[in-house]
């Protein structure tokens, strides 16, 4: 195997073992919410007027499947949407007390995490971050490109 398939390889090995780990506890703490609708009230608490269509570019789904998704979640009242003075047209979403609850959840949880991730972060210097960042940077923007090629966009 050669460097190049060891840093991909490494990559989602990292991924899924942290994706693993971090599920057992997120589902406990968040039961009976779908992982869906975590990351959903994830996106609105973190970003100025959240839309459909932001919310689709950014969690890699369709327009489609987001309108559906945050039906379900206006209807158990996790979330309510609003409509700005000068733009009837566009809806946006807020989180309602429910969401609110489920967003500092999620959050406290990713610190525990970030807690529990420490040491392996302590000793790398910020010239390590900076070449690590410029690769993912420069990769993200490859792969950008390949989905614009092929024509993949989000409807």
């Amino acid at each position: 195997m050669n460097k190049k398939e060891e840093v991909l390889e490494g990559f989602a090995e990292v991924f899924n073992k942290r994706a693993w780990l971090d599920k057992v506890k997120m589902e406990k703490a968040l039961a009976g919410y779908a992982a869906s609708e975590v990351h959903c009230i994830e996106f609105i608490g973190k970003h100025k007027d959240p839309n459909v269509t932001k919310m689709a570019e950014s969690m890699y789904m369709t327009r489609g499947a987001i309108s559906k998704l945050t039906k379900k979640m206006l209807k158990k009242q996790y979330i309510e949407s609003y409509q700005k003075a000068d733009n009837k047209k566009e809806i946006y979403f807020k989180l309602t007390a429910e969401g609110k609850k489920v967003f500092e959840i999620h959050e406290q949880l990713h610190k525990e995490f970030e807690n529990r991730d420490q040491a392996v972060f302590e000793p790398i210097k910020n010239e390590q971050y900076d070449a690590f960042l410029n690769f993912l940077e420069r990769y993200n923007q490859h792969l950008d490109q390949e989905i614009k090629k092929q024509n993949l966009t989000i409807k």
